[in-house]
């Protein structure tokens, strides 16, 4: 009770109390019947999420070929779970009779809540809402999982700006516990509570978060990934940055998690950011390498590991060795060897950095929901506390020392969080900043 593991995993729980909790004094609207727009990984997870907890769901997807594919991904899902003995076949069947499939969105005249889940293209999501706008009940709340696009710019393009809300699940995601509930400029209050209260119903830990490219998680991980990727070009293998960051404690080391997520998906985004991208900024090319040569992660069978067919095990590729030493040589970076200590300071004080920030620009509410989206979300360790506990207890002082000499050996991209050393400074903490 007294060691620093039970204080970590006690401030978890107290903080999972804290960030579920909705706007007070709110209408909870009846959650009945659910439209899930898209079949894909994401889409049929969401469908699942709300079977098991007995809701309607009408699944659309645009052709029945794939309409197809997405009901057999769910039904394999459920029989696997029964091969387990965790659902009894009746159990089984009762959750698909609740899962509608359709071509149209003509079964989503009476839903109560209709989540988009197609692919990150501003464009199709805009279409989409359009025509949900059409289409929707008046009193629908209309929500999309985008993981990073403009949940106010797709609120725009419907007449009912106040019921537009981002949920944003984590994948697979009838099992992550997280979800990302995001609060547009106009999403109305009563809008928050009520999808605040399904997340519970529906088994998901919900935390609340503004807008902004990639909200929380996804915001922070692209500063953690790209250490990981700087540390490959400069010297270490992937194997050697994963295993250093699950020796950590973390459950999956992160290009091990990105070759699961699909490296595409990354790709689509650092493309999207090309133009805009200041030129005199380190920018590693590894990632953008390997998937040019077609290499998505687990789904092609090689990303910065390759996989045997029907294996997720990653083994060492020297490929990607070759692809490292060729990005360093382009980018003038004489490689070496790396600690397994710089590796986890490098790739953990990276998050804990930009958390500061996104505390600083209110785009989480309390430090504490930043380490629940970290525990619940990516697979931080409970008894580490989440990054912002851990932060507190190495010392907000030598953390800011830390990445005062990242920033000197490494740029602007190390620029301290002024929030980061303010507290430093004062002796607060960053886990319980309001």
């Amino acid at each position: 009770m007294t060691d620093t593991q039970s204080e970590a995993l006690r401030h978890v729980v107290a903080a999972r109390s804290e960030a579920e909790k909705g706007p007070s004094g709110q209408t909870i609207r009846a959650i009945r019947k659910v439209g899930v727009i898209g079949a894909g990984t994401m889409g049929t997870g969401i469908a699942m999420a709300m079977s098991n907890a007995g809701l309607s769901v009408t699944l659309v997807e645009t052709s029945e070929q794939a309409l197809a594919r997405g009901l057999d991904m769910i039904r394999a899902n459920y029989e696997a779970t029964a091969a387990k003995g965790r659902l009894t076949p009746e159990q089984v069947e009762e959750r698909m009779q609740r899962i509608v499939g359709r071509t149209d969105m003509d079964g989503f005249r009476d839903a109560d809540l209709i989540v988009e889940a197609v692919f990150e293209d501003m464009k199709v999501k805009l279409e989409i809402f359009r025509q949900l706008d059409a289409i929707a009940p008046p009193d629908a709340i209309l929500a999309t999982n985008t993981s990073r696009l403009d949940v106010n710019e797709i609120a725009r393009a419907t007449s009912r700006p106040q019921s537009v809300v981002g949920m944003h699940f984590f994948s697979p995601a009838h099992v992550m516990k997280l979800l990302e509930v995001v609060r547009g400029t106009a999403t109305g209050s009563e809008v928050l509570a009520t999808v605040m209260a399904l997340a519970k119903q529906i088994g998901k830990q919900p935390v609340l978060v503004g807008v902004c490219d990639g909200f929380v998680g996804n915001r922070m991980v692209s500063h953690y990934t790209r250490e990981a990727q700087f540390l490959v070009e400069e010297g270490a293998s992937p194997g050697q940055v994963d295993g250093a960051l699950e020796r950590f404690g973390m459950a999956m080391g992160p290009l091990r998690m990105q070759d699961m997520a699909g490296l595409d998906i990354s790709w689509a985004a650092r493309k999207r950011a090309a133009p805009t991208r200041p030129a005199d900024i380190r920018y590693c090319k590894i990632a953008d390498t390997i998937c040019e040569a077609g290499r998505f992660g687990q789904k092609t069978g090689a990303g910065f590991y390759r996989y045997e067919p029907g294996s997720r095990k990653p083994l060492p590729d020297p490929r990607v060795e070759e692809i490292a030493v060729a990005c360093a040589a382009e980018a003038g970076i004489k490689r070496r060897v790396i600690s397994d200590e710089e590796i986890v300071e490098r790739t953990i004080f990276a998050l804990v950095n930009e958390a500061a920030n996104i505390l600083a620009d209110g785009i989480a509410q309390r430090g504490s929901d930043i380490d629940v989206i970290y525990a619940d979300g990516y697979g931080f360790p409970a008894t580490r506390g989440g990054p912002l506990f851990y932060a507190d207890e190495v010392g907000l002082a030598k953390v800011a020392e830390r990445v005062a000499a990242f920033h000197a050996a490494h740029g602007v991209l190390w620029t301290p969080a002024p929030l980061l050393l303010a507290l430093a400074r004062s002796g607060k903490r960053l886990s319980s900043y309001v």
